[in-house]
């Protein structure tokens, strides 16, 4: 089993988020990211598999400051040399979708085929309605669930996935569909350009360019992993199981992943897609390792006033709580894995609230004590 670790790079502690806009902080920052190399650094030393963030902007608050998902990216990936690194992932109505794939495959290369990538919806209002590729997109929350913006939001992101998979698998191709057309229609090159048309594919003599293709192709084949953001619906599941993508699945009800993983497995198989048992979804939760389980709940305080003012107010409920001791932790993994098969686990950790001695030992304590217990 792969333990991979997630933050949400936030930039304080609570007492420094509640003085106010604490994202604006250059020094908080800068503490932010020597924080995130040291974690990094000592989970790719210490056998964790990947380290993830995803992607969120406009954070003058600070509770969320992951910006550009490339480059936080590339933050991992300079103090790291194995470690997966996963941006989870690419808003989609945030982007246009040829440029990710480019941007996927550029990521791909240069960390060295150690890349992992998901692509989400987007749920914070705020920023991505400034960001919006197109002025009839939305973010979707609880607020809009099942209605017309939520209907519209998952048509984008469905031809979004689709568009960027083409794009990662083939060298040259065309697409037309209900909010993209590459290239586009009757597109022709307003000048003669002899290296189109002699030493690439989809540009004709006329300069008629009739497909497009993205620059360099993925080093991963055919393509880095891909995973489905924070998943709690089978119809996210099913979707992703047609890309043979991964949910992420933070979930206390094992029934529920037995459900999840099954249903995925079927839809996977409708697609021609073989998964190996353990593929089909990623497991996990919010993970504080203390020596004892009394000294990780009292960790936990802070951990439950930031979701109660960050995630629950976007209508996200609490994930599965991995606190405890590493006994503790060994046994409740062990009884996932029980109930479903698991290759990856995802640990949520509370980067930036707690101290960095308090995720180092945290991290220490799981990394030398639980870890070894599910390797090999």
């Amino acid at each position: 089993m792969d333990f991979n670790l997630f933050m949400y790079c936030t930039i304080g502690r609570r007492a420094e988020l509640e003085a106010g806009m604490a994202g604006t902080k250059p020094e908080l920052y800068q503490r932010m990211l020597s924080e995130i190399a040291e974690y990094a650094t000592y989970a790719d030393q210490a056998g964790y598999g990947g380290f993830g963030h995803p992607e969120h902007h406009l954070q003058i608050e600070g509770f969320e400051i992951a910006n550009d998902p490339t480059l936080m990216s590339m933050w991992l990936g300079k103090h790291t040399e194995s470690l997966r690194v996963i941006t989870c992932g690419f808003v989609s109505t945030a982007h246009n979708p040829l440029r990710t794939a480019e941007a996927i495959a550029t990521m791909d290369h240069m960390l060295g085929g150690r890349f992992g990538v998901g692509i989400v919806r987007g749920y914070q209002a705020r920023w991505v309605d400034n960001f919006r590729i197109r002025p009839d997109l939305q973010a979707v929350g609880p607020w809009n669930k099942n209605s017309e913006q939520d209907t519209l939001n998952r048509e984008y992101f469905e031809e979004f996935v689709e568009i960027v998979v083409k794009a990662l698998t083939h060298e040259t191709f065309s697409h037309q569909g209900k909010f993209w057309t590459f290239p586009p229609e009757g597109f022709v090159n307003p000048h003669p350009h002899s290296v189109y048309a002699d030493y690439g594919r989809g540009v004709a003599q006329d300069m008629r360019v009739s497909e497009v293709g993205i620059a360099p192709r993925p080093l991963q084949s055919p393509h880095p992993q891909l995973y489905g953001g924070f998943t709690a619906s089978m119809t996210t599941a099913k979707f992703w199981a047609q890309y043979a993508g991964r949910p992420i699945v933070l979930a206390e009800d094992l029934d529920f992943c037995k459900t999840i993983w099954s249903v995925y497995r079927d839809e996977a198989a409708k697609h021609g897609h073989d998964i190996a048992p353990g593929d089909e979804a990623g497991w996990g939760g919010l993970m504080i390792c203390a020596e004892t389980d009394e000294e990780a709940q009292a960790q936990f305080a802070d951990v439950k006033w930031f979701w109660d003012k960050w995630p629950e107010q976007f209508g996200q409920g609490m994930p599965k709580l991995l606190v405890g001791s590493p006994d503790s932790l060994a046994r409740e993994i062990e009884a996932a894995a029980n109930a479903v098969p698991i290759n990856e686990c995802f640990l949520l950790i509370p980067q930036g609230l707690h101290t960095r001695d308090q995720i180092m030992r945290s991290l220490e304590l799981f990394g030398t004590k639980v870890l070894p217990k599910f390797s090999g």
